[in-house]
């Protein structure tokens, strides 16, 4: 049996080698064990078929396959359900993009040939981010894979369509949406970003049609006044109540529009005077209907001024007719004045496109419309599963977060303008009567029997992607409409999922739809627990962006890449040279070398301490770093365990009266394991994936490396057959458990590692996975030992802080003087001696009468039992104390210094705060040890 490994850790050498064992050997698959008590199920929130791993990916998917390894371990029934998304829009534009370059467009192809396109381009490419999951370690069943446009999810969302129109909750109307001009599609909230701009004011006179007075409105877009509804001011304003119900003229096109009074308007903002142009603006639509004013719209679905703009302006773009308007204005005196004004514009996030408010007929899902069923609304029914407790938020601030939403609810856009989707199960006659079914042929027998005979037109249109997705938790279960009369073992068994972990910034938009579609449809919900986690951020606390340059590709950081790799990678696709001038000097300075390999492992775990509560994480590569040593620390102490458990003697056998003999560090670190482990198991019911890898990392590196593993050499060298037998089972025993408890954290090194020590302690499965994962035993934790090994090790640190204290080389072995002359004294000596680098230590009532430094710890008294020169260490301690008041003043000549803290970078003041602080805990030592020796 092999009981060696290599001299280095090299995680490129065992990754793909464990994963393959593992997914071959189907170590992944369901749990359909009817005799298991517990089930546990987590949905992978499908990433988008088009995508590629990020940064938020790898974050998310290393918790999930925490849990999921964790529980499979415990011996539950365990489900990660893996599936992607079709990603409508993102997707239609990656395969347009291609056909733009052979010099063809979708409709040059005609539908039906852009769908088979798209669906090769799918299978072509479509499964990159699942092999870059499986990079990550990730261990979802493979074998149940869904695609949002499989047939049965497909059936799902036509099954769901239909009913949801039939129960009158989905209906067809004209309202105001996000429209990306470019794509000619309505976008949902997520899709647009408010960037920051610098627009104008445009400052314009409204003639009143009854004098020769005007009011002045100051509009940041001019060009909507074509479409004008009113004029508005606030009905407590005095300057202007005078006016209110008068009318005014729109300047260019001297059409008539009321002044009218509304409480919306800010008084202080502008003129406090207001243009209303219903179709083209959220907060006017909600005002327009109010008033009941006139919806009129004045552009073309590709951004041009329609008929209603007047011929002047009709045919030009919105932009373009902005640029006329404004200097038509000037040429008519009608534009008083121009003030700079710093704005957000909405932008489509896949075109850049500024998105346009526009009035079009979509399909709608009511959101509080009381249905049949139990006369609530489906957002109604979404707030009272969580009031009752049935799905917790984890932290639980953020339930107030999905309460806001649903309160505050419109009805759901759920139609789109694309072809790359599901296309809505409705029909249209001549007259646009409406027949909405599950088929053509359905859609013909409905029609019939209301008496139209005509041809039918299927509606162009698809539904929003997160229709589907709002699914996911039932329709990746096989759910057919007949459900619960017809059921399968899948969905009864993993309906409601255990837990689901996702970003804040979905819960809109995904989580809260998940639980009015599931809980409407199925009368269960989808989830029991909703695990929220921050967002990551760049080390500066810096959404990570292509156009900033600052993103990272988890696998990047596993592999390594070159600098020169890395600029290409950064600068691949970017327009404009300044953002990649910018982007190669921010990255020659983070990484000068490009970024070294850490490996799956060091990756995981930096990403499990991050997950602490908060809205934002901070990437640090540091870190990594810091994880990659802990990587390397596991396995230098691996390689020492086995080259001192060499011999197959190693307490394993059955034990006879004087086998073994546990000494007092054996059984601590027995107990502090304990300790640990009823640590992890609380940490993981309350989603504290940060405290279980803090948990994980203080205790291998520094219970069980730096103190257990130097007590054990002292055991092994000194100790009796017995002794030496218990250590080396102590050792083995507690690598083995440790390693258990990492797995889930660090699969693959755990793993490698526990091939070899697994076997050593007895243990017969073919892998770590197959483990149970280690209970807390409190009948095992020594109180006695524990007490013991924590005056040793305030022992051990004074003995170093003496050395330090009086200037020793960490080198010279020395004596020591130990008063305290009890029983247990004599038990510290053998380790203290080696942990403390001392020639000998001498027990007795009381300590010599030296001038020396004494430390003081319980009952017991330390003194470095050496001869010193008191005078020349009193002028060695007064020099030093000298020397740091001058550091302690000079950091304070800094800090007291207004304009250097005005100007200097928060990290350098930070630094000077920390330099002031260590400069001054050490001359208060320096102080006391000079009070001492006189």
């Amino acid at each position: 049996m092999k009981k060696e490994l290599p001299k280095s850790f090299a995680p490129v050498d065992i990754e793909n080698k464990w994963y393959e064992f593992w997914e071959s050997k189907g170590y992944y698959q369901i749990g359909q064990d009817d005799t298991k008590l517990e089930n546990f199920s987590i949905l992978l929130p499908p990433p988008n078929v088009t995508g590629q791993l990020h940064m938020g990916h790898g974050f998310n998917q290393t918790l999930m396959d925490m849990l999921t390894r964790y529980h499979r371990m415990k011996g539950d029934n365990t489900l990660w359900q893996p599936g992607t998304d079709h990603a409508g829009i993102a997707t239609q534009i990656v395969v347009e993009r291609q056909l733009d370059q052979e010099g063809i467009s979708r409709h040059d192809l005609g539908r039906e040939k852009f769908i088979e396109k798209v669906w090769e381009w799918k299978n072509f490419s479509g499964g990159a981010i699942t092999k870059q999951m499986r990079r990550l370690g990730t261990s979802p069943d493979w074998g149940r894979e869904r695609f949002t446009m499989d047939e049965g999810l497909s059936k799902s969302v036509t099954e769901v369509f239909v009913k949801l129109y039939r129960d009158g909750l989905i209906y067809r109307g004209k309202r105001l949406v996000n429209w990306d001009v470019t794509l000619q599609t309505a976008v949902s909230d997520l899709e647009v970003v408010q960037e920051d701009g610098n627009g104008f004011l445009w400052h314009i006179n409204y003639p009143l049609t009854d004098s020769k007075t005007s009011l002045t409105i100051a509009t940041t877009r001019p060009e909507t006044m074509l479409g004008d509804s009113a004029l508005m001011v606030h009905p407590d304003d005095d300057r202007y109540k005078k006016y209110i119900g008068k009318m005014v003229l729109i300047p260019l096109i001297d059409r008539e529009i009321p002044i009218i009074a509304d409480d919306y308007v800010d008084p202080t903002f502008g003129t406090g005077v207001v243009k209303v142009t219903p179709a083209h603006d959220f907060n006017d639509y909600a005002v327009g209907q109010r008033h009941n004013l006139p919806m009129i719209n004045i552009l073309t679905l590709d951004g041009q001024i329609n008929e209603n703009g007047t011929p002047v302006y009709e045919g030009m773009d919105r932009f373009e007719a902005r640029k006329k308007i404004i200097e038509d204005l000037k040429a008519k005196s009608y534009l008083e004045k121009i003030e700079k004004h710093a704005l957000k514009i909405p932008k489509g996030d896949r075109t850049g496109t500024v998105i346009e408010p526009m009035l079009t007929d979509q399909w709608y899902v009511a959101m509080t419309k009381s249905n049949t069923a139990n006369g609530k609304s489906i957002a109604q029914e979404a707030l009272d599963v969580v009031k009752a407790g049935e799905i917790k938020f984890y932290p639980e601030n953020w339930v107030n977060t999905y309460n806001q939403w649903l309160e505050n609810i419109q009805d759901w856009c759920i139609s789109r303008q694309l072809w790359w989707g599901h296309q809505i199960p409705a029909w249209y006659g001549d007259n646009q009567e409406i027949f909405v079914a599950h088929t053509l042929e359905e859609a013909q027998s409905l029609a019939k029997k209301d008496g139209y005979t005509g041809q039918l037109r299927r509606d162009d249109d698809v539904l929003d992607t997160w229709f589907s997705s709002a699914l996911w938790p039932f329709s990746t279960l096989d759910w057919t409409p007949e459900y619960p009369a017809q059921s399968n073992s899948a969905l009864d068994r993993y309906l409601p999922s255990s837990v689901l972990v996702t970003g804040f910034d979905i819960i809109f938009f995904w989580v809260a739809r998940m639980v009015m579609m599931t809980k409407y449809v199925t009368n269960r919900i989808p989830f029991k627990h909703v695990y929220v986690h921050g967002l990551i951020r760049d080390a500066e606390g810096q959404k990570m962006s292509k156009s900033k340059g600052n993103v990272l590709d988890p696998i990047d950081l596993i592999d390594g890449i070159s600098l020169d790799d890395l600029l290409k990678k950064r600068t691949t696709g970017l327009m404009n040279p300044k953002q990649a001038e910018s982007i190669i000097k921010k990255t020659t300075k983070e990484f000068p070398e490009g970024i070294s390999s850490y490996g799956t492992d060091a990756l995981r775990f930096t990403f499990a301490s991050l997950a602490s509560p908060g809205r934002d994480i901070k990437f640090d590569l540091q870190r990594c770093d810091g994880y990659r040593n802990f990587c390397n620390k596991l396995w230098n102490a691996s390689r020492f365990v086995l080259m001192n458990c060499k011999t197959d003697d190693n307490g394993f056998d059955e034990c006879v009266d004087g086998y073994l003999s546990f000494s007092k560090a054996d059984r601590w670190i027995v107990s502090r394991l304990q300790l640990t482990l009823k640590n992890i198991e609380r940490a993981y019911e309350d989603y504290r994936f940060d405290l279980v890898s803090q948990e994980i990392y203080q205790f291998i590196w520094d219970e069980y490396c730096d103190w257990y593993l130097e007590l054990a050499k002292v055991q092994i060298q000194q100790g009796g057959e017995a002794e030496k037998r218990a250590t080396r089972r102590t050792l083995l025993a507690t690598l083995e458990t440790i390693l258990r408890i990492a797995h889930p954290v660090i699969p693959f090194i755990t793993e490698e590692i526990w091939q070899i020590i697994g076997p050593m302690t007895l243990k017969h499965n073919d892998s770590i996975m197959l483990e149970p994962f280690p209970q807390s035993r409190e009948e095992k934790v020594d109180a006695e030992s524990v007490k013991w090994m924590d005056t040793l090790k305030q022992m051990v640190e004074h003995c170093r802080s003496l050395r330090g204290e009086m200037n020793i080389s960490p080198a010279e072995k020395i004596p020591l003087a130990l008063a305290g002359n009890d029983a247990e004294a004599a038990t510290f000596i053998p380790y203290l001696i080696g942990l403390a680098k001392l020639s000998s230590v001498e027990v007795s009532d009381d300590l010599p009468k030296k001038e020396a430094p004494v430390a003081i710890i319980d009952d017991y008294k330390l003194m470095l039992n050496i001869e010193i020169d008191v005078e020349v260490e009193k002028e060695r301690l007064q020099k030093e104390i000298t020397r740091l008041e001058n550091e302690i003043n000079k950091a304070h000549s800094k800090l007291d210094n207004a304009n250097f803290v005005a100007k200097a970078p928060s990290e350098v003041i930070s630094q000077e705060k920390d330099r002031l602080e260590s400069f001054t805990a050490s001359k208060t030592k320096f102080i006391k040890q000079l009070r001492n020796l006189n």
